[in-house]
């Protein structure tokens, strides 16, 4: 169960409690004068990600695996030939509703 930083309204006294994440501000008692009258603090809190599952490692492994493959790309040998143009399409002749040959 995690705990709770509050401040009475009252007594304006800080006050720490362990709570379920499903209790209620409003409900809850102050130890020091017994009033209803608290408000739920945010607290800080530290944390230390260790491992691939750090934010960006995504990222960054699939940078990584595009460089990989861009230098094998550059070692590829040239591109020998080019494609050959398409042949020109014979002149169309509107009388005969068709191309017409020479």
């Amino acid at each position: 169960m995690p705990i709770y930083e509050y401040r009475c309204g009252k007594c304006e006294k800080h006050f720490d409690a362990t709570q379920s994440v499903h209790a209620r501000a409003e409900d809850t008692v102050c130890p020091h004068c017994h009033a209803q009258n608290a408000t739920r603090l945010l607290s800080t809190c530290a944390t230390q990600v260790k491992g691939t599952k750090k934010t960006g490692f995504a990222e960054m492994k699939a940078y990584n695996m595009l460089d990989e493959r861009m230098d094998k790309f550059a070692k590829l040998p040239p591109l020998m030939g080019k494609r050959a143009a398409p042949d020109k399409a014979p002149p169309f002749d509107p009388s005969t509703g068709g191309t017409t040959e020479n």
